[in-house]
């Protein structure tokens, strides 16, 4: 039997997935650039941000014709999938559009699947073989969208009966994992922002929505019941990272699946744990590598603590066990054999941290720390370009909500700005929606056009402009 270097037995499973695996990380982007010399990953210029694209302006979406975004000279975008819109089962589209991911392409049509973060107790939309709790009103839509066109071709709810569908991650086999943040006993009466009701399934687990097709609405338990945020699947190996979107404390987490590309086969969950260093929350050194290892979670599926009457189930058997201590992990992304991710009121400040986790060395770096909240506040959703830059999606507690993009050359700039002001005339809806965050931010492969949403009222945007060499 073939042994590899992680002592894990190569089953005819995982040799298959390795090759393909190895076939896909030919064409990942660049990102090694970005940040590479982690002694300098840090740093900014002076005034705490680079030029970027040059100044924002109003621009005009060209679908509604309202200057919904501000964006540098040269950019364009056209907005599609709003809140209210017809699915083609005639249900309407939900509100809350969260992390989003690209799932197909073929030619101009792309093919997303977008979370809806709700939270509401009440019928589930869509039909009942893919609702997974009737009581619940969150789930995906699955989107077609010519970028050659700008029209939206079809959206069709993928899975329903799911509560704070958060963020999740795209599987190298392209089904999107859509993760709740929301925790919960079946049969229980609970309170939301909304008020008061019950729910009839477990809920805080991850499902998977495959690129065509609806949801099978059945959770991966072996992935852990806790407040999930987002997930991505590490292509060498076929495990899935994992970030817990929980304040004080949070954990970062791996699934090491039985059968890779198979998650529905479960598999065993960990927890990371640095050596000689649980608090990973502030007082690190931006730039220093951190030795860790990896603490097993008997019950992934206990993520109700009974006698603590709480939800840290799951994570207080990693930190008994020396786990280590972040908070409000956000999202993740892998880039030439890395995993990155943000904590977003990390750090000294409260202000933000981007970590790297390089599995090859079983080290973990922070790569970036915001210092000062007019440079970066609470960044959420990241995403990496074909060029090697990355976008961080804001969301913070203040009047503005950003895009912001880091380069290669570690620069930090304002990308774009939510500017939406209705007014009743568009969808029926009014309102002062600036401070609404950004959510789901992509790039097709060929890196034209980046998707984002804009969480409420609820709409995705496709943005294409001269985006150069060196940015994003």
């Amino acid at each position: 039997m073939t042994i590899d270097s992680k002592g894990r037995p190569v089953t005819p499973a995982r040799r298959r997935f390795l090759g393909a695996a190895g076939a896909a990380l030919g064409g990942l982007s660049p990102l090694g650039q970005l940040l590479a010399a982690a002694g300098d990953a840090g740093k900014v210029k002076p005034a705490g941000r680079a030029r970027g694209y040059g100044p924002l302006k109003p621009a005009r979406d060209e679908n509604t014709g309202l200057p919904l975004l501000l964006l540098p000279e040269g950019f364009r975008y056209r907005s599609f999938g709003w809140v209210g819109d017809p699915l083609v089962d005639g249900s309407l589209m939900p509100a809350s559009h969260d992390g989003m991911g690209i799932v197909a392409v073929n030619g101009s049509r792309v093919t997303l699947v977008r979370n809806h973060e709700v939270t509401r107790i009440g019928p589930a939309f869509g039909k009942p073989e893919f609702q997974y709790d009737p009581n619940a009103q969150g789930g995906t839509v699955t989107l077609d969208y010519d970028c050659d066109s700008g029209k939206l071709m079809s959206a069709h709810a993928s899975l329903a009966g799911t509560m704070n569908n958060c963020a999740g991650g795209v599987t190298t086999w392209n089904s999107w994992l859509s993760c709740e943040e929301f925790v919960s006993a079946a049969g229980k009466t609970v309170m939301t922002k909304t008020g008061i009701g019950r729910l009839e399934r477990d809920h805080g687990f991850v499902f998977e929505v495959p690129a065509s097709g609806h949801s099978n609405a059945q959770p991966i338990r072996d992935m852990g019941q806790f407040r999930h945020e987002a997930a991505v699947v590490f292509p060498p190996s076929g495990d899935v990272y994992l970030t817990e979107d929980l304040e004080p404390v949070a954990g970062f987490y791996r699934f090491v699946p039985k059968t890779p590309g198979k998650l529905s086969d479960g598999g065993a969950l960990f927890m990371l744990r640095a050596k000689n260093r649980q608090e990973l929350r502030s007082g690190l050194t931006v730039g220093e590598p951190i030795d860790v290892d990896w603490v097993p979670i008997e019950k992934p599926e206990h993520g109700i603590d009974a006698e603590e009457d709480d939800i840290r189930g799951v994570q207080r058997q990693g930190l008994v066990q020396g786990a280590s201590k972040f908070t409000r992990l956000e999202g993740i992304f892998v880039s030439d054999g890395d995993v990155f991710f943000t904590a977003t009121n990390g750090g000294n400040e409260g202000c933000g941290q981007v970590f790297r986790y390089r599995p090859s060395e079983q080290q973990l770096t922070l790569i970036y720390e915001s210092a000062d909240r007019a440079v970066l506040d609470y960044p959420d959703n990241i995403c990496v370009s074909p060029r090697g830059g990355m976008v961080i999606c804001q969301d913070s507690k203040g009047d503005v909500q950003s895009l912001f993009g880091l380069t290669s050359t570690h620069e930090l700039f304002e990308f774009a700005r939510n500017n939406v002001l209705l007014d009743g005339a568009t969808k029926g809806l009014s309102g002062d929606f600036r401070r609404s965050e950004w959510a789901g931010s992509c790039f097709t492969p060929d890196g034209k056009w980046l998707f984002a949403n804009v969480f409420s009222p609820g709409f995705t945007v496709a943005i294409t402009g001269p985006w150069g060499e060196g940015l994003v």
